[in-house]
């Protein structure tokens, strides 16, 4: 019998006891030891050191990283090949980093010790596919159903290996005898007919994809597939009203004006996809996009992945890919994917955006910048590329600039319309940072005209006017208004608590700042404030509490020495009088970006 290194179901203290560990070797400190090397080399692993590199790999693996899990769970796999719980975590590891053609060979491994795993069965159906081993990638994914997603997505590959095998009939008779939720039939109609127009079966092709169209006139796949089978079938004029009628509810997408210049161009469009495995590759990144979409994001990598593997210059795979890479808060992973996307993509602009996005939130700004710049100087009215500057140099306070750079945005857009008041919003503030209020209240009014009762524009300008002292009941009213409309945003709850302690009504100020401060706990600004408020009912052990924290949170520099002072020698007498108030720290600033970044 092989007795294996590591326990079935290894646990911190399994593996400590099963390689007699020194008690004193904490598993922080062995996960600290194989972090210090970063990724492993693959190399010879002694087995002292396997217990920190497989908690390093369960590190990496809860991080999110795994490029790093794989290199290290491969390491110890040298030491117990044949342990199902770590060939199967070793297997997850490279498939979600994107190496399938490793992950296969894992598959095979982890299939000898474990017949029933599910993926693995997948991930090897779909190597076979690739290889057009039809009949063999069917038997795989008839063994990897578990539930009803799987169920749905062995069924349209399985109808994509019969096509590959020349049986299109037995394809479309396989699709339509699944059954399950409604949303089933939008993927199944759609790849039915994808292999029924390429099986040149144009009656029915046309039917399916009529009916997928219906069921959902704004899904973008669905409106291509129609529309190019259109441009073939029946004429550009019918092809351009299913395009023209995308465009008047989500307009401006790349891919459809594309189509739509090249059909009104005279061109007739292919097929979405040309080969059981683009058909296939299709079906996974539709599934995976939708269930990313709804927080599965473990099985959208799996499904992603073998699209990328099927189809690697798939551009809506891997733009979902590096928006999914976003959610998980991976930005150096979402840049690898959008760097991936093909120049000549008309969605390689999009990618291009995003990337300078990632690029900021990494810190490397210039590198950012000179990507949007880039983008601009090529499309000098791209509103969007525009905006996505702007937003950088707001976040990076320097409001000067930023309010150059909206007004470049709004330029684009002769005729504002109600979608367009962020724009005013975003160039108000910076206006407003760079001390200039006429054009800054000018740009928020422009942005409650085009869309009023907004929820930020009221707090802005109602928080701006209090804290100015004029226009006191209407900022009041406006900042109750923004509050109604979200009660349990801390940033807004903070205004019209700091806007009843600018007018003098403290009770009231403890009393949402309070609620500000259980709404978002670790913000130095709301916190400041609630010391402050304290300190004028009279409560000065809590207001020191309040500014303490506040100093510990790490406050904007230019607010650190303010807190200092009144740790030191708390607030000055009050004079009843909003006008002669302090003047309150960095709040607008950082309202201003955090919330309306969010908007």
């Amino acid at each position: 019998m092989i007795h294996s290194l590591l326990p079935r179901h290894a646990a911190v203290v399994g593996i400590a006891v099963a390689l007699s560990l020194p008690a004193a070797l904490t598993a922080q400190a062995l996960v600290s030891q194989a972090l210090a090397a970063q990724a492993p080399a693959q190399q010879e692993l002694l087995p002292e050191n396997a217990a920190g590199s497989y908690l390093a790999a369960r590190h990496a693996g809860a991080e999110r990283d795994a490029a790093a899990a794989a290199a290290y769970y491969l390491n110890v796999l040298k030491l117990d090949p044949r342990n199902p719980d770590l060939l199967g975590r070793t297997f997850l590891s490279v498939l979600t980093d994107g190496d399938v053609d490793e992950a296969s060979k894992l598959a095979e491994r982890l299939l000898a010790v474990d017949h029933t795993d599910r993926i693995a069965r997948l991930v090897l159906g779909i190597r076979e596919l690739k290889q057009k081993h039809y009949s063999a990638a069917r038997q795989d994914f008839s063994q990897s159903v578990r539930g009803p997603v799987t169920d749905l997505t062995a069924t349209l590959l399985t109808g994509w290996a019969l096509y590959g095998e020349g049986d299109s009939h037995a394809a479309i008779d396989s699709m339509d005898k699944l059954s399950g939720p409604d949303w089933y039939s939008i993927f199944r109609d759609l790849h039915a007919g994808l292999i029924l127009d390429l099986a040149n079966n144009k009656k029915e092709a046309g039917k399916r994809f009529e009916r997928t169209y219906k069921a959902d006139l704004t899904a973008l796949r669905e409106v291509q597939a129609y529309g190019r089978f259109l441009s073939r079938t029946a004429g550009k004029d019918d092809a351009l009203k299913i395009y023209q009628a995308f465009d008047k509810v989500l307009p401006d997408h790349p891919l459809i004006k594309q189509e739509m210049k090249e059909v009104a161009d005279g061109v007739k469009l292919p097929p979405l996809v040309d080969s059981p495995q683009a058909g296939a590759a299709e079906a996974l990144y539709g599934l995976g996009a939708s269930i990313g979409r709804r927080g599965g994001e473990d099985l959208a990598l799996v499904y992603l992945q073998l699209a990328l593997y099927l189809d690697p210059s798939h551009a809506m795979a891997l733009l979902s890919l590096g928006d999914l890479y976003e959610d998980l808060k991976k930005p150096n992973l979402a840049i690898k994917a959008y760097e991936r996307v093909p120049a000549s993509s008309p969605l390689s602009r999009n990618a291009g955006i995003q990337l300078a996005v990632d690029l900021d939130s990494l810190d490397r700004t210039a590198e950012a910048k000179k990507r949007l710049e880039h983008v601009i100087a090529e499309h000098p009215k791209d509103t969007e590329a525009i905006v996505e500057l702007g937003n950088i140099q707001r976040g990076r306070k320097e409001f000067a600039d930023c309010a150059e750079t909206y007004g470049k945005a709004i330029d684009t857009v002769p005729n504002p319309e109600k979608s367009n008041w962020v724009m005013f919003y975003f160039r108000g503030i910076c206006y407003e940072r760079s001390h200039q209020w006429p054009a800054a209240e000018a740009d928020m009014k422009k942005a409650l005209q085009l869309y009023p009762e907004q929820p930020l524009v009221l707090n802005y300008l109602g928080y701006s006017w209090v804290d100015q002292g004029v226009h006191l009941d209407e900022g009041m009213d406006m900042i109750r208004r923004s509050v109604e409309q979200h009660p349990d945003d801390g940033y807004i709850v903070d205004s019209l608590g700091w806007a009843f302690f600018r007018t003098g009504n403290y009770d009231e100020a403890v009393k949402n700042l309070e609620r500000a401060v259980e709404l978002k706990p670790e913000d130095p600004t709301i916190n400041d404030h609630l010391g402050d408020a304290y300190w004028r009912v009279g409560r000065m052990l809590e207001a020191h509490f309040q500014w303490s924290h506040a100093k510990d949170l790490n406050p904007d520099k230019e607010d650190l020495p303010k807190i200092e002072a009144k740790l030191k020698d708390g607030l000055p007498p009050d004079t009843s009088s909003a006008a002669d108030a302090e003047k309150p720290n960095s709040a607008d600033a950082d309202k201003a970006k955090k919330a309306g970044n969010g908007g």
